[in-house]
């Protein structure tokens, strides 16, 4: 098992049920990571060798797999699973409340989905847009040229940009329509969850948690 990284995610899925419908919640744990494959125990059970594209016998689908992290799935929702982070969401369409666990550098990295599509993010309370690369524009199937061209600062100078709305941004079960952002010229790591989503939730800081609630 040399090489296998540890990570763990909590998954609060939407009603399985009727009436009062109560939630189902699934507890999965990334026992092992490697390229294109992910080891997964779901509620303490066995582990399932899982590749990319194919699911648990509990419905959670491997959309990536790195020796950094898995990017999983369910009921069409993205999670991305890294030591110690839990992503809480409520029965329903739309989560009550998110929580993301800060990495060892203080960072909050997630799953999201933008235009249906999943992506890797990185929620920046310091970026006034949701900024992205060309090539995950490109990815996402995004016209950005046809956006309004534009200048950004960045720590390299100034970068030439495209602002363009998207059509859906998806964080643990919030989505919220017609968001705006920035496509860069260059490629950026990540995906930047930056204050035109954050402005529309409450969000707040306890500790290493940082918890956001959808506004409207």
């Amino acid at each position: 098992m040399d090489g296998w990284k540890a990570a763990s995610v909590g998954v609060l899925a939407i009603a399985a049920g009727l009436g009062a419908g109560a939630a189902y919640a699934a507890d999965v744990a990334v026992a092992g990571l490697f390229a294109g494959r992910a080891v997964l125990v779901v509620d303490g059970g066995a582990p399932q060798t899982v590749k990319v594209g194919a699911r648990t016998r509990e419905g959670i689908v491997l959309r990536a797999a790195t020796s950094e992290a898995a990017t999983l799935e369910h009921d069409g929702r993205v999670f991305v699973a890294r030591l110690g982070e839990q992503v809480a969401s409520s029965a329903g369409t739309a989560a009550s409340e998110i929580s993301l666990q800060a990495d060892g550098g203080g960072h909050f990295f997630t799953g999201a989905r933008i235009n249906g599509v999943a992506v890797n993010a990185l929620v920046d309370t310091g970026a006034t847009l949701v900024a992205m690369g060309r090539s995950d524009a490109l990815r996402l199937g995004i016209d950005y040229r046809a956006g309004t061209m534009g200048q950004s600062a960045t720590a390299n100078g100034l970068a030439t940009i495209w602002k363009v709305r998207l059509d859906a941004v998806e964080l643990g079960g919030v989505r919220m329509l017609g968001v705006d952002a920035a496509v860069h010229e260059t490629d950026l790591p990540v995906v930047l969850l930056g204050m035109s989503f954050l402005n529309r939730m409450d969000w707040r800081r306890e500790g290493d948690r940082l918890l956001l609630k959808k506004r409207y």
